[in-house]
């Protein structure tokens, strides 16, 4: 049967055999993914979703009651004040971007604490000159880099005593970067010491590719507001589009009146159809979530007996979907991505090559086989054209649709 698929023996046995070694991994993760979904579904019965939830609007959207009940739902599942789960959120960089408008004005000051954030927010930010940026509107920016994979607490509390800041971002998932994604341990000890500091400071977390990997979200460890894409974890694979800002009501309503109207905010855009694909994407996030990290946890096993340096690794502690794997070759990292796109459900007759992106510096190769463009939580591999040449490989939908990509992709670099 593999053969067909143009799989060897040799690799048939090599996932088999490490699939074995993965049985309390596996295990671990049922459990969480139970977790999670006892989670959704209190939401679910607290807020009585039924058929009337799926219904839509158009034009302005008032009175859009499934709109506003899925950001109650999400309100619960965050245990947040409350949330903004919108259509016209297109993607987790225009979240981000909404919600810094939304908190920050003309002389404030922006910190990131895990360094520099995603390459795409570089002409948000005003790193790189756009006449639109936070710096265009005379908004400052600084970051303090990690320090080991840690927060620098001593850094972080100088500029804290010696600078006044309005909002600090942590971003949780590595990016581009070599670093290890941030914990809810770690975003909850730098929060109560940024919060002996300075009690009015906004703690921003961008949370993409980190929903439900975690027991807790970063709302409930102290976090003001709190932003993700719907395209990524808790759209489930079936959510198409869309983004979610849970936080503070205070927050969430300065952000909504920069997404909307002043004046506005939540009472208006209309959910045009979407509610039903909202609804069953979080109601699918869990499992979804679970496979997605049963794929990464796979091939770090696979990829470490065949030589290759991996982070997480296959035994270690995760914080996101994401795996790292460092190819210190860039014919190697190239095939790999080839391979998951060969072993895709769409377009895996297309084959991808390094190519430039918008909002990155170096060409990247990305491999995306998936229903719903750009979806980081269906299987997809993408990493820039610069050494260490490293893949990043993230999601699937199932896990054995995640094994079969996998195991094409090995055959590629074998």
């Amino acid at each position: 049967m593999y053969e067909l698929f143009g799989i060897s023996k040799n690799t048939v046995d090599l996932f088999n055999e490490s699939e074995l070694e993965l049985h309390d991994i596996f295990k671990q993760l049922d459990e969480l993914e139970e977790y999670q979904s006892l989670k959704v579904l209190n939401a679910f019965h607290k807020n009585k979703i039924s058929e009337i939830h799926f219904n839509q609007t158009t034009g302005y959207g008032y009175n859009d009651i499934g709109r506003d009940t899925i950001e109650c739902v999400f309100s619960d599942i965050f245990k947040a004040e409350d949330a903004l789960v919108r259509n016209q959120l297109i993607s987790g960089t225009h979240a981000l971007t909404v919600t810094l408008f939304g908190l920050l004005r003309p002389n404030d000051t922006l910190l990131s604490i895990t360094g520099k954030p995603y390459d795409t927010l570089d002409e948000v930010i005003g790193i790189i000159e756009n006449s639109s940026s936070l710096k265009a509107h005379n908004i400052n920016f600084d970051m303090i880099d990690l320090v080991e994979n840690e927060f620098d607490f001593e850094k972080i509390e100088k500029y804290l005593k010696s600078n006044k800041v309005k909002v600090i971002e942590i971003q949780r998932s590595k990016g581009y970067s070599t670093r290890k994604s941030i914990s809810i341990e770690q975003i909850e000890k730098v929060i109560k010491m940024i919060k002996a500091i300075d009690k009015d400071v906004i703690i921003m977390v961008d949370n993409c590719y980190c929903e439900f990997v975690s027991k807790k979200e970063p709302t409930e460890v102290g976090a003001d507001i709190v932003v993700g894409s719907l395209i990524k974890n808790l759209g489930g694979g079936i959510a198409p589009n869309g983004a979610y800002i849970v936080g503070k009501k205070e927050l969430i309503s300065l952000v909504a009146q920069r997404l909307t109207v002043p004046g506005e905010g939540k009472e208006v855009g209309p959910s045009l159809g979407i509610n039903k694909s909202f609804l069953q994407g979080i109601y699918m996030a869990p499992t979804v979530v679970t496979n997605s990290l049963k794929t990464v946890v796979l091939a770090s096993r696979v990829l470490e007996k065949l030589g290759y340096e991996t982070e997480p690794k296959w035994d270690s502690k995760r914080s996101d979907i994401v795996e790292m794997i460092k190819f210190n070759d860039p014919d190697k990292l190239i095939k790999f991505v080839q391979g998951i796109q060969e072993g895709s459900a769409i377009d895996a007759h297309v084959l991808p090559v390094p190519s430039d992106m918008p909002g990155y510096d170096d060409k990247i190769i990305m491999a995306s086989g998936s229903f719903i463009q750009g979806s980081s939580i269906e299987l997809s591999c993408d990493g820039p054209i610069k050494e260490p040449y490293i893949a990043y490989l993230q999601g699937s939908l199932t896990y054995r649709y995640g094994k079969l990509g996998l195991m094409k992709a090995i055959e590629k670099i074998k």
